[in-house]
């Protein structure tokens, strides 16, 4: 049964009670993140209690009600809740960066390009909708070939047929953007989609070896009447057409998906130290003391579990230096808008392309580590043998395969060849809406 989308909580988005909500939150989701992994529900319990902690309401675009947040705080909150869980970070990054859809999209082509889209900006009615009626928004704007056809109806009115593949959110969302392609036109339409209507089918992604909570899946929409007031506006045809501020639409997207598994990683890296620490104070395993009563030393003076330990915490922190700077680049190209040049634009696509390579690669060794270090530790609180099986971690494997899925899709060789390029040629990528 669909979830009903509760009222936003009246909040102002810069008052100080976010980031204790935030904590609890974190902490909530935390306490049966196991188990919730290992049942693989659609998370209709998880994007509740989200809506009651008003977090969908908050990670809006700011706008005249004063709710959204500033990008700063969007990105902790994504990366705490994360840490957490990180299927519902994810989930929620994708409803972040769906909702500033009006502004990034709405801005029209460069100043002094002389040129015009053949279509108008997106209305910023989304950004009220969603705030207003307390929505969790999922669906993905970029076009796809093959993807979704647009057929008028009359009266600014359409038909949606199609199908296609989300990352996030489909299976719970309260509304879907989607671009699809005029039948007539040929122009790159956004429309607002309700997923409970009974013409749209929505089958979640089955088996997924991570992200299992982050209401991933393939939606079919047959005949789905659009009506006038849900067609949001049009995408350019061309990079010609395309602001430079508009085209930091994909790379918020990578920006939060980066803090995601980052939070992540941070997330595992926390727990086994907790679980390192614990069995510090540990009883003398029975092992050793019907050995003679002598023990070996135990972790607090192991001097390689002491060198693991900062070496992941050093990775950590490089890499949350990285992406913070990143981060103050992106936030200072969003109080630009229109005022952002091409060359800005290509500074901070640098910096997000390296943001993800330097945590991407962060958060892989760290949740892989991390699977050695809990281990080794529940051995030695056991007294298990080190040679037989053993006992494994609660579940830490879950941290590694988030941060695999989260990961894969994203090429480092790309992203680098793309960093070089710009620091010996001073080359940048071509605008483009596209991720």
């Amino acid at each position: 049964m669909r979830r009903t989308a509760s009222a936003p909580l009246d909040r102002p988005g810069d008052d100080a009670i976010w980031p204790r909500v935030t904590r609890e939150l974190a902490d909530d989701l935390a306490v049966d993140a196991l188990a919730r992994d290992r049942a693989g529900k659609a998370p209709f319990d998880e994007v509740a209690r989200l809506q009651e902690a008003g977090l969908p309401a908050l990670l809006t675009a700011p706008g005249p009600s004063g709710r959204g947040a500033e990008w700063h705080t969007a990105c902790g909150v994504v990366r705490e809740i994360s840490a957490a869980d990180g299927s519902i970070g994810e989930l929620l990054a994708h409803h972040c960066v769906l909702s500033w859809t009006s502004r990034f999209l709405g801005s029209g082509p460069a100043p002094g390009s002389g040129s015009r889209s053949a279509a108008g900006p997106v209305s910023p009615d989304l950004l009220a909708r969603t705030v207003d009626e307390g929505w969790l928004l999922a669906g993905a704007v970029e076009p796809v070939p093959a993807g979704l056809d647009l057929t008028p109806a009359g009266g600014g009115a359409y038909v949606l047929d199609g199908r296609r593949s989300f990352a996030s959110g489909v299976t719970v969302a309260d509304r879907l953007v989607v671009g699809a392609r005029c039948t007539e036109t040929g122009d790159l339409l956004l429309v607002l989609v309700d997923p409970a209507h009974p013409a749209v089918f929505t089958e979640p992604y089955a088996e997924r070896v991570g992200q299992r909570l982050a209401g991933a899946g393939t939606v079919t929409f047959d005949r789905v009447p659009v009506e006038a007031a849900d067609v949001l506006g049009a995408l350019p045809h061309d990079e010609h057409a395309v602001a430079p501020y508009s085209t930091l639409a994909p790379l918020a997207l990578r920006l939060l998906l980066v803090h995601v598994a980052l939070g992540v990683a941070e997330g595992a890296l926390a727990e086994a130290r907790d679980i390192s620490r614990a069995t510090q104070a540990g009883p003398v395993p029975a092992a050793a003391a019907r050995a003679g009563g002598s023990v070996e030393p135990g972790p607090a003076d192991d001097p390689y579990l002491l060198l693991a330990y900062g070496e992941l915490a050093t990775a950590a922190h490089t890499a949350a230096a990285v992406v913070e700077r990143a981060t103050d680049a992106f936030a200072h190209g969003l109080l630009a808008e229109r005022e952002l040049d091409v060359e800005e634009r290509a500074d901070i696509a640098v910096l997000v392309a390296a943001a993800e390579t330097v945590a991407n690669r962060a958060a892989m060794d760290i949740t892989t580590r991390v699977l050695e270090l809990v281990d080794q530790a529940l051995r030695q609180a056991t007294g298990a043998d080190p040679h037989g099986s053993g006992p494994t971690g609660p579940g830490f494997d879950r941290f590694w395969r988030n941060v695999r899925a989260l990961t894969a899709p994203v090429s480092p060789d790309h992203r680098l060849r793309d960093i070089g390029d710009h620091y010996l040629h001073g080359t940048h990528a071509r605008l483009t809406l596209l991720a």
